[in-house]
């Protein structure tokens, strides 16, 4: 399928660790006009080379942790408006076209995409019950509906970096958005497919894996609200 065309001033963040097989298909979904930064968090299998050459910027953050890559990918950021997505070819970047817009038009300050699987192993159960209990919780802190914490979001650039986000591991999600509901911010949800992914999860392949990032998002959620 072609990328969509755009001229909008977009920064795509993709953190990347070992996805040497995914990146041409996500970086042939990135929207014509905007940028993708591939954040290499240490990658052994030569995806850096491979994101260089297919076009895209590559940001080297040594400090491993989705959160460190996230938020050195926001820092190398440009843009008005800045996204993030998976860099593992399980979400697709081109959905991100109508949270921009939205962004944009001034209907959301913050979009999320609420993960919808599709295919067998797309999403296993522990990994489902562990973002449905921390998306319960975000409920009871925030008073926020959402489903999701799923990393397909837009916002922009400039008052996500004036949230202050510390968490530099499987937290930073959540802290963006409990952060943003503190300050205020319009936050919005729409369904987007999940897909399997290729290649092994850092994350919430395992229990043990998506255990540990419900323990990072529960130290999250007892933040106060002042800082």
């Amino acid at each position: 399928m072609k990328a969509v065309t755009t001229d909008a001033d977009v920064d795509v963040v993709l953190p990347c660790l070992n996805e040497a097989e995914a990146l041409p298909w996500v970086l042939a979904r990135i929207p014509s006009g905007w940028r993708a930064l591939v954040v290499d968090n240490g990658s052994t299998d030569g995806s850096a080379d491979i994101a260089r050459a297919l076009g895209a910027t590559v940001v080297h953050e040594p400090r491993r942790g989705f959160g460190a890559a996230c938020h050195a990918g926001l820092t190398a950021a440009t843009a008005d408006v800045v996204c993030f997505c998976d860099c593992d070819a399980s979400l697709d970047p081109s959905l991100l076209v109508p949270f921009v817009a939205e962004v944009r038009d001034g209907g959301a300050d913050l979009v999320l995409g609420r993960r919808r699987p599709l295919g067998r192993g797309a999403w296993p159960a522990h990994a489902r019950a562990g973002n449905l209990a921390v998306a319960r919780l975000l409920r009871r802190r925030t008073g926020l509906r959402l489903h999701d914490l799923g990393p397909l979001r837009a916002a922009r650039r400039k008052p996500l970096l004036d949230l202050d986000l510390t968490d530099r591991r499987s937290g930073y999600p959540l802290q963006m958005v409990v952060r943003a509901a503190d300050a205020g911010w319009r936050v919005t949800e729409h369904d987007v497919p999940y897909l399997p992914r290729t290649g092994a999860s850092k994350v919430t392949g395992t229990w043990r894996g998506t255990w540990q990032a419900v323990r990072d998002m529960s130290r999250v959620l007892g933040e106060g609200t002042a800082r």
